[in-house]
């Protein structure tokens, strides 16, 4: 037995020796290849601007993106640099989400000039179609070399798949399934009772044109803000919620303030396109979000309905991209907090 005990400690001593050689080979050698392989390359990004930085703005598309008719083509975060006497940095990426902001938030050094960080609450990322995207699998894949772990177990993670990589058939497939299962949260009196109905009516000819056609760019886009927005927040199941909240956790064990940015929305299309009962669960899931963050110690800055309807520069579509009237707006907004 002893001999048998000696051998088991000989393997274990060799396998973590072998391991820590690997892992000090791997990061010298290829971990920077492989940040830019699997787009990661806003962990270095954060390793410097950590350090020059008073306030970190974490954000998606929102913060960069610009109109073709813009003369002034600074980011938020950039426009609230030009308006404040701090250094504002931003450490953003299109499409990423709150897993992405708390995988980066946990590198934050104890020893960095970071004090403050704002990470953008974008209430459409709550809803199926984003949750169950299909860029979902590369992001989850990215997300591995975020991960607060040796470089070499990054690699291995992702060597056998050890992440999310549903296939897009099956990501579509859970949003049918949202659509066609989850109840609305409106009056009882309204004729719909989950998004799949509510959407197919919408999509029986609605709008017509002057000649007696259906509009179908205006129906199209109803039809996407209703599959879009009219969810409810599940606070027991949603991923977004567990990851905000355990953002909450995170900035307050590193000793950061925290501003959750809740981002502008097209209130004004969703109301008028669809009516009152979009306009409702949109607002109600604005409020969950405000009360429950509130409440959990972070700084919440509403900027929900903040910007018009025309100044959002994707007019066919629904996403959280501003011209520079918007974009100001919003900075200005903000910055009120971090003063």
């Amino acid at each position: 037995m002893k001999k048998l005990f000696y051998k088991l400690c000989a393997a274990l001593v060799i396998g973590a020796i072998s391991i820590y050689v690997s892992n000090i080979i791997y990061t010298k050698y290829f971990y920077k290849n492989d940040l830019e392989l699997f787009d990661a390359k806003m962990l270095l990004k954060l390793d410097s601007l950590q350090f020059n930085s008073d306030v970190l703005y974490f954000a998606e598309s929102s913060n960069g993106t610009t109109a073709n008719s813009d003369t002034c083509l600074l980011s938020i975060s950039q426009m609230m640099d030009t308006l404040s006497p701090l250094k504002i940095n931003a450490v953003d990426h299109g499409a990423i989400h709150a897993k992405t902001y708390l995988n980066l938030i946990k590198q934050i050094n104890s020893n960095a000039l970071v004090k403050t960080i704002v990470v953008t609450l974008n209430a459409r990322s709550f809803g199926s179609p984003w949750i169950n995207s299909k860029l979902e699998t590369n992001l989850s894949q990215s997300n591995v070399m975020y991960e607060s772990m040796p470089p070499i177990f990054k690699r291995i993670k992702l060597t056998f798949n050890a992440f999310d990589n549903k296939s897009v058939q099956f990501r579509d497939y859970l949003n049918e399934q949202n659509w066609s299962k989850s109840k609305l949260n409106v009056p009882e009196e309204f004729p719909y009772k989950t998004i799949r109905q509510w959407d197919n009516a919408m999509g029986n000819g609605t709008y017509l044109l002057p000649n007696g056609d259906w509009d179908i760019p205006k129906i199209t886009l109803a039809c996407h803000y209703i599959k879009t927005y009219a969810f409810t927040i599940d606070t027991l199941n949603n991923p977004r919620i567990k990851d905000f909240d355990e953002i909450v956790t995170v900035a307050k064990q590193k000793k950061l303030k925290l501003i959750f940015h809740l981002l502008a929305e097209n209130i004004q299309y969703a109301d008028s396109l669809v009516g009152k009962e979009l306009h409702h669960i949109m607002q109600e899931n604005k409020q969950l979000l405000i009360d429950r963050y509130s409440r959990k110690g972070a700084i919440v800055v509403n900027s929900f309905e903040l910007v018009n309807g025309k100044d959002f520069i994707d007019q066919n579509w629904t996403t959280e991209h501003y011209n520079q009237n918007g974009r100001w707006l919003l900075a200005k907004n903000v910055l009120k907090q971090i003063k």
